[in-house]
């Protein structure tokens, strides 16, 4: 993996991640752009499936302002995911069952300059699964503490 362009650190806190997938996306070159000066935002984004294929929903992308209006895009538009066959069916399975989704985690270039995102099929937490997780945490942080402290 290179270098992490956007991670979505909302979807470790709202779901349990069962598997990782890594996806290419479909881009014009404003967007390419967008994602290297680090205009991207995967918070509230999601992947639906159309006619059997995987999109990126609600991902926002940002336009630079030396980019021509004429080249420009949309920023919050459906952008396609490049999976394999396998994997797909998989992932819809997945989704077929109670309670699972596919979310994006992080959006990063790989080795050979290529913009990939990395997704995964994840279950919802439910409140208390996320007030255990807070407390796991806050404990973690304490003995740290301690440990830096002694």
């Amino acid at each position: 993996m290179g270098e992490t362009i956007a991670k979505n650190k909302k979807a470790y806190h709202d779901y349990f991640i069962e598997e990782k997938f890594e996806a290419g996306l479909v881009l014009t070159g404003s967007e390419v752009k967008g994602i290297r000066a680090h205009r991207v935002n995967l918070k509230d984004s999601f992947i639906r499936f159309v006619n059997g294929e995987a999109f990126l929903f609600n991902a926002h992308i940002g336009r630079l302002e030396t980019t021509h209006h004429y080249y420009g895009h949309e920023e919050r538009a459906p952008r396609k995911l490049l999976l394999h066959k396998k994997e797909l069916q998989k992932m819809q399975k997945a989704v077929a069952r109670n309670g699972y989704t596919i979310v994006p985690l992080q959006l990063y270039f790989n080795n050979k300059n290529i913009a990939k995102l990395q997704i995964a099929i994840a279950k919802g937490k439910l409140l208390h699964d996320k007030r255990n997780d807070l407390k796991e945490k806050d404990q973690k942080r304490d003995i740290q503490r301690a440990m830096k402290e002694y």
